[in-house]
């Protein structure tokens, strides 16, 4: 039996970096209307950043070498943030070349830009610019080019291309500059747009042992819960694709019979739900230290740079930064596209347990490298297309009942998952969506100006 536990949590205080100046920015983000009566919750407030629990602060200040107040600061900051630049992605439209976050406490967010006539409006929001050449689109073309290749050809000296947003361009690791070469030639791409990194680590899958509780697969091999989610009626979690197959069967850590795989996609993602029986009652914990448990609030995807924890039964409770975004990796089990990856360090034995930045559901353990007595990486599932894909509603706490999957698309549901930039309506008026999340009853577009922005 799973069961319920209250997490209590340190306030922080809410810093200048989520003031929103609209001097200098276009209509469609100065001229936001009225609100709603009462007082609107900033966006750390709406996501849980300034209520932190202790075992995410502690993890924070080991792994990433901060003080408490510099923990506590953190977060809120990368969840002011994270508002602003889906703001400036709404108001540069095309022009949009990526986002993310620098400093001890994420005290800088910068925005990118092909155009120099954009510098102002993007200081007069309190980031930094960067006028790059090729835009976000730009670059994602470019990678889309390079999964075309490896759908053709052996990956096997090039398992990992992400683009690089930072460093506004796509990158490539393989084994040899020869490899590297190849593989950006077969892309119809010019070797000179694309950085290389050399390197004899290969991406592994993380399964065998668990990360958060333990499972078990056909009654042998053991994996890791997620996040608890529903459909319908229906309780169950998420976890790892390579996990298990459709139809197999699962039991508990206390090795009673719990459940059957509904659905599973590996290799091309790596995702997998878990329906319960009445034996077992999900809930929005995740285990970090011992005994203790943190609650998700909900699943806002984080920006590149943004600090982000794992659970793993095998290495712990730890924390790291994530580096990209739509990370593509060639396992030796097969290629996987769209993964993040992150600077959190894993072992064998961890795959399929949950990642969250704050109190915000990121992903699932899919794989990585090295281990956490030498280092490494880890890449994870991000858990808004898992849910998109299954119909699956994250439990969280402050989930309400979510509106069926099949609803219009262009109008706000609960238990929708929205991508930055999608537009909908909501009682009569368009909004904005300004980070990718799965829309909650508490979250509805007239309340929530952390994650929309009227139009």
């Amino acid at each position: 039996m799973v069961h319920r536990h209250a997490v209590t949590g340190r306030r922080a205080a809410l810093t200048a970096l989520g003031a929103l100046v609209a001097t200098g920015l276009p209509s469609a983000v100065a001229a936001e209307p009225a609100p709603p009566a009462g007082p609107l919750p900033s966006a750390a407030q709406a996501l849980g950043a300034d209520r932190p629990s202790a075992p995410v602060l502690r993890a924070l200040e080991r792994d990433l070498g901060l003080t408490p107040a510099q923990a506590s600061l953190r977060l809120v900051n990368e969840a002011e943030a994270g508002t602003r630049a889906g703001r400036l992605r709404n108001a540069l439209g095309n022009r949009f070349a990526g986002a993310w976050l620098r400093g001890t406490t994420a005290q800088e967010l910068v925005v990118a830009t092909t155009k120099a006539t954009d510098v102002p409006a993007i200081k007069a929001q309190g980031a930094k610019a960067a006028v790059v050449k090729k835009t976000l689109r730009d670059l994602q073309a470019a990678k889309k080019k390079l999964d075309g290749a490896a759908a053709r050809a052996n990956t096997r000296d090039t398992p990992l291309w992400y683009v690089d947003i930072p460093a506004n361009r796509v990158a490539v690791e393989a084994r040899s500059n020869a490899a590297a070469a190849a593989f950006v030639k077969a892309a119809g791409l010019d070797s000179k747009s694309v950085g290389v990194t050399v390197t004899a680590d290969r991406p592994r899958l993380m399964a065998d042992v668990t990360g958060g509780d333990a499972y078990y697969v056909n009654g042998s091999a053991r994996c890791s819960i997620g996040f608890s989610v529903t459909k319908g009626a229906r309780q169950g979690f998420a976890s790892a694709g390579h996990c298990g197959k459709k139809g197999a069967t699962t039991t508990g850590f206390n090795q009673a019979e719990q459940g059957t795989f509904h659905a599973s996609t590996f290799p091309g993602k790596d995702m997998s739900w878990v329906a319960v029986n009445d034996q077992w009652t999900t809930t929005p914990n995740v285990r970090v230290e011992g005994e203790q448990k943190v609650q998700v609030t909900g699943s806002v995807q984080a920006l590149v740079g943004a600090a982000v924890c794992r659970s793993g039964s095998t290495s712990g409770w730890h924390c790291g930064k994530i580096e990209q975004h739509d990370v593509s990796v060639s396992y030796a089990e097969g290629g996987v596209d769209g993964l993040t990856r992150t600077t959190v360090c894993a072992a064998p034995g961890d795959s399929g347990g949950p990642y969250v930045a704050g109190l915000q559901a990121q992903g699932v353990t899919s794989g990585g490298t090295g281990d956490c007595k030498s280092g490494g990486t880890t890449l994870y599932q991000p858990v808004n297309p898992l849910l998109s894909d299954f119909g699956l509603t994250l439990e969280t706490t402050a989930a309400e009942a979510a509106a069926p999957h099949g609803s219009v698309a262009q109008t706000w549901a609960a238990g929708r998952v929205y991508e930055a930039g999608v537009t909908v309506s909501h009682a009569g008026v368009r909004y904005r969506c300004l980070q990718t999340h799965q829309a909650q009853g508490v979250w509805a577009p007239t309340r929530t100006p952390a994650l929309w922005q009227r139009v």
